[in-house]
Parts: C-alpha cells; structure tokens; sequence
C-alpha cells in the first residue's frame, strides 16, 4: 500500500508535465481543427533549448526556462506560418500528414545536428529529498508541480480575462464570424500556436530536469500519450486537458505501482480506445450534433 500511495504521489508530477503538453494540442485543436503532432518535438526542443542556455552559456534555471519558452514559442508561430497556414483550406488529412512530417524533420534535423545519443541535462537546482511519514518526495517534484500550476492558471487567465484570450475563444467558434467582427485570425492562431509551443518547452525542460537526460527523441512517447490526455478530457477544452495530463499520469504510475511496468503504455492507449468508444467527446466534453 505505501508503494501505490507513493507511486499516485509521483503520477501527480509526472501529469503536470503531460497536462502541459496538453493544453497545447487541445488550444490548437480548439483553433483550427488540427491534432499537431509535431507539438511533442516542440517539447524536445524546448529541453534542448535549455540545456544550451544552462550548459553553454551559464544561465541559472528561471532565466533559461523563460528564454526556452520565448524561443519554443517563436518556432511554433514559424512552423503554423510555413507549414499549417497554406494548408488551412485544405482537407483535414493533408493538415494531419503535414503535421507528422514536421515532426519527423524536427526530428531527423535535431538527430543530424546533435546526433542520436542521450544528453546529460545540467542540474541547475541542487536535488533534495523530504521525508513525508513513508512519502518520499523531492524538490524537483515540487518544482515541477508548482512551476506547471503557476503557467495553467496563467493560461487560464489569458483565456478568459484578456483581449487576445477573447479573440482566441471567438475564432474557435466561428472563425469567418470572427473575421467579419474585426479580429485578425492569423494573429489570433499564432497566438495560440506560440502559447501552446512555450508550454511545451517548459515541460520538456522540466522533464529534462527531473530525469537528468535529453535526446532528439525524446518527444515522440509524451506527445502521443498527451493526445491521449487531450482526447481523455475533452479536446478543444483546456480544463479538460489539464485534467486528463493528471489522469494519464497517474494511471501510468499506479500500472508501475501494481508490477506492470512492462504495459505502462499499452494501458494508456487501451484507455484511449475504450474513451473514444464509451465517450467520444471525452470527459467534459458535450457531444455536438452535426448537419450533413
């Protein structure tokens, strides 16, 4: 029992991370109807990007986690410029095939440059444990947590009480109705692609961090399981993605927790498949009737 107890624990941080990650896909599903699956080598850049803030140029951790995510936040409003907006009157599939190509060159760009091998992340912040009775939980963990609460409030908070967050909620319902009423539509998706892509950087850093080690691949099982997330909750609904991060995380860690290890993943995908047959519109999610 204290070794579930303690492995819930644990799924509460690893799913900050997933629920960042998250919001990104369901922000952008939200906007233009798109499942970005380069989202997860956003997230890989963005550990990337902080290892050669700290490493090479001698950052302290904050000052790197905010240019990472400055930086993230730029090349996702290059890539909606460059690859998602001359497809945007296009079908859905050659959107979605774009999507994977992107994140295959990010990939294979990051393989050539840097090559293949696993990255020791610098620790920035010294590692302390505190014993809680039979709780084991370290600095880094509380870190993790409080830094990914502290940017979904704040999303929160662009969403619903500014000018742009307006904008953002206008375009998701009725883009062309947007338009006419005098919002710029490319600024508002940008917008939405640099929010979700500085989310992303800060939790591949975090994980960086957290786990001591990076590598060009490191995107590719966060990213679908964060889809999985996105779907759980409700895609195109941000409280919905936060909730279904946690979730991910710990269904997967009470799977380690009960001696299975070996299927953490598999769990997680059989979870999506019984969602998407149970629940299609996910948790929160409301199911919309559509006219032919």
């Amino acid at each position: 029992m204290e070794v579930v107890i303690q492995q819930l624990v644990n799924g509460l941080f690893l799913g900050s991370i997933y629920a960042l990650l998250a919001l990104g896909y369901t922000m952008v599903y939200g906007i233009i109807k798109l499942i970005n699956f380069a989202h997860g080598e956003i997230y890989m850049l963005g550990g990337f990007m902080g290892y050669f803030f700290i490493n090479k140029l001698s950052l302290g951790f904050f000052p790197a986690l905010i240019l990472s995510m400055v930086g993230a936040a730029v090349i996702g409003v290059v890539i909606e410029f460059l690859a998602y907006r001359p497809l945007r009157k296009s079908t859905r599939i050659a959107a979605l095939i774009t999507a994977i190509g992107v994140s295959f060159l990010l990939q294979n760009g990051m393989i050539y440059w840097l090559g293949p091998e696993k990255k020791s992340f610098p620790q920035a912040i010294e590692f302390k444990n505190y014993q809680l009775g039979f709780i084991q939980i370290s600095n880094i963990q509380v870190l993790i947590l409080v830094i990914s609460l502290v940017l979904m409030i704040a999303l929160q908070l662009i969403v619903k009480k500014t000018k742009m967050g307006k904008a953002m909620r206008a375009v998701s319902v009725d883009a062309d109705a947007a338009q006419l009423m005098g919002i710029n539509v490319n600024r508002t998706i940008s917008f939405t692609f640099a929010l979700g892509s500085a989310l992303a950087a800060a939790a591949g850093m975090l994980i960086g961090l957290y786990y001591n080690s990076i590598d060009p691949m490191m995107g590719v099982v966060p990213g679908l399981k964060s889809f999985v997330a996105a779907v759980l909750g409700g895609i195109g609904i941000i409280p919905g993605a936060a909730l279904g991060g946690f979730v991910i995380g710990l269904l997967e860690t009470i799977t380690i927790a009960l001696g299975f290890s070996d299927y953490k993943d598999a769990v997680v995908y059989a979870l999506l498949i019984i969602i998407l047959l149970i629940r299609p519109a996910g948790i929160l999610g409301k199911n919309i009737k559509e006219k032919v």
